[in-house]
């Protein structure tokens, strides 16, 4: 585990040393502050021009007005790249410089690497999505009330994340595993356990939250796109380990990704109900997003693409370097 461990952490640290990370990042806050922004000039728009689910626009998932259209079908068209942009290093590079071979003659196993580069764009990916954070009290309606009042497990939950993120600055450092397990496990325990006593009791509350705007549509899109981003993160680090061109790499990473994008244009025309129309919505990413996630809705099918899509490349990553190690 140290050495997986290990690769994990060069790997994310490789995202802030090279340009693929930062060109990245600053992509995609353009694309979303862009989204943010016409979000909220349709939430503030005087008239019948506006939006009724505020996350679709964030998501690209609404067809009206014709301006969100626009906006949707450009960050769904530039979602694949990104991803690609994320994994197209990952093993191509490896490759191509021929580093490949010192790691795999390396006492790891090839599912650990997998997993380790695979961990290792998924966490950057997620720092992708942070900064999105500070949008949703805007998109909610959010209102916030404070209490002084503090009780066990209020105290228990602040002690908590301190511990969480103690756990992980240990990881980030290469300290000693018992003080980044044990520390994390015990701060994520404690930090579960305070914080669902303290907002299912009827204690006075630190902190409560009222939405003007249903809530849910924010949960189930972020785990959407999460899981979503995944699958496509999965799609690119198989793509990597075929090649050795960074930029073949991210080529065929979009291309592949649009397999899951594209027919969502189709929905006009197919007739709704019909089976083609049912198995484009299979498919399409762009179309789980209008029709469920932003809606506040979870179908379980999506969901089951996603995570079988994702294994299933991933196995076929670890085939690939399996391969390569027997030639």
């Amino acid at each position: 585990m140290r050495a997986t461990a290990s690769l994990i952490r060069r790997e994310f640290a490789a995202y802030f040393t090279g340009s693929a990370g930062y060109a990245a990042m600053f992509g995609f806050l353009i694309l979303t502050g862009l989204l943010f922004n016409l979000n909220l000039d349709l939430l503030t728009h005087e008239g019948p021009v506006g939006v009724e689910y505020p996350m679709q626009v964030m998501f690209g998932g609404t067809d009206t007005p014709v301006i969100a259209l626009v906006a949707g079908v450009l960050f769904w068209g530039l979602f694949p790249a990104i991803t690609g942009m994320l994994t197209m290093r990952l093993l191509a590079e490896e490759r191509g410089t021929g580093s490949i071979e010192l790691l795999m003659t390396a006492p790891i196993r090839d599912w650990q690497v997998v997993s380790a580069k695979f961990i290792a764009c998924f966490w950057f990916y997620l720092v992708l999505w942070l900064p999105t954070l500070i949008y949703l009290p805007v998109l909610a309606d959010l209102h916030a009330k404070w209490e002084s009042a503090f009780t066990m497990w209020s105290v228990l939950l602040l002690v908590g994340i301190p511990m969480i993120a103690v756990s992980k600055i240990a990881f980030l450092r290469d300290w000693s595993p018992w003080l980044v397990y044990g520390v994390g496990l015990l701060g994520v325990v404690a930090a579960g356990v305070g914080g669902y006593f303290h907002y299912t009791t009827d204690a006075t509350h630190i902190l409560t939250l009222t939405a003007g705007i249903d809530p849910s549509p924010i949960w189930t899109s972020y785990l959407g796109i999460v899981l979503a981003g995944g699958m496509f993160l999965s799609l690119g680090l198989f793509v990597s380990s075929l090649v050795k061109s960074q930029l073949e790499a991210w080529m065929m990473s979009l291309l592949l990704g649009l397999i899951f994008v594209l027919p969502g244009l189709l929905r006009w025309v197919l007739e709704p109900g019909s089976v083609g129309y049912e198995l484009m919505y299979f498919i399409s990413v762009p179309e789980h997003f209008r029709r469920s996630f932003t809606r506040g809705q979870l179908d379980t099918r999506p969901l089951v693409l996603y995570v079988t899509v994702t294994l299933f490349c991933l196995f076929l990553t670890v085939r690939s370097l399996e391969a390569r190690r027997m030639r």
